[in-house]
């Protein structure tokens, strides 16, 4: 990564927290203390933004430059809210075509997903703050930009955004291998937000459990499951041909 899509220092990533400067996380060496740094811990819990402790020598491998014991990644992009963006798609007459993405973490396949989904029509994509991809410089080049065109969302708790989803009129139809039926027999003409997991792990059993309906791809090879972004391709276009 470039250094300049970095930040280094408690101070400086401070002050670019406080600037409003869209950060994706922030890697903090484990023996960090004092009074500054609980200042930085309480900011970045206070705006969600992901901190994760790792030893010193981690950050040295990044960059020689004098870090602190701190350092910020910068987001590519702006990301948006999810109760901005759902409100202002029934206000403009749509119906709401969301795609969740549980626990992605390979960014090529987050990059080609976001592409489909720019082409499809899809009104945003949804991501947790942890354990996730971001909007990387990877993950744009595989989107051939589309994640600069896509809003992306990106949530502190995903069973929390599905329900908001579900709260706002939004039908949350998960991906599985688990379903009984096939995604062909699900309406999507209604408002509905797909949710899709990552291929080793799939959907988390907690967000399954509160999904509207389960559904599947059929598969008849060896293979126990498809790339998840032909999955996704897969299920966007039945949403693009019942809407047609």
């Amino acid at each position: 990564m470039k250094e300049k899509e970095m930040i280094f220092g408690i101070r400086a990533v401070i002050e670019a927290v406080e600037a409003g400067k869209d950060i994706d996380k922030v890697l903090v060496k484990r023996e960090l203390s004092g009074e500054l740094f609980l200042e930085l811990q309480q900011l970045l819990r206070t705006c969600e933004i992901p901190m994760q402790r790792v030893p010193v020598e981690r950050i040295d491998r990044i960059t020689l430059k004098n870090h602190q014991g701190v350092i910020a990644f910068t987001s590519a992009v702006t990301y948006q809210k999810l109760e901005d963006i759902v409100p202002m798609l029934y206000e403009e007459g749509k119906t709401p075509f969301i795609l969740v993405l549980d626990g992605l973490t390979d960014v090529r396949n987050f990059g080609a997903i976001a592409r489909t989904c720019e082409v499809a029509g899809v009104h945003a994509i949804v991501i947790p703050s942890r354990g996730s991809v971001t909007v990387n410089a990877d993950a744009i080049k595989t989107s051939a930009g589309a994640l600069h065109t896509i809003p992306v969302c990106r949530e502190q708790n995903l069973k929390e955004a599905i329900v908001f989803l579900q709260n706002s009129g939004i039908k949350v139809v998960a991906a599985t291998e688990k379903a009984a039926g096939f995604y062909t027999e699900s309406d999507f003409t209604v408002p509905v937000a797909i949710l899709m997991g990552a291929e080793d792990l799939g959907v988390a059993a907690e967000n399954l459990r509160v999904s509207d309906e389960l559904v599947k791809i059929p598969q008849f090879g060896t293979i126990q499951s498809l790339n998840v972004s032909v999955a996704a391709g897969v299920i966007i276009y039945e949403v693009v041909r019942q809407r047609k």
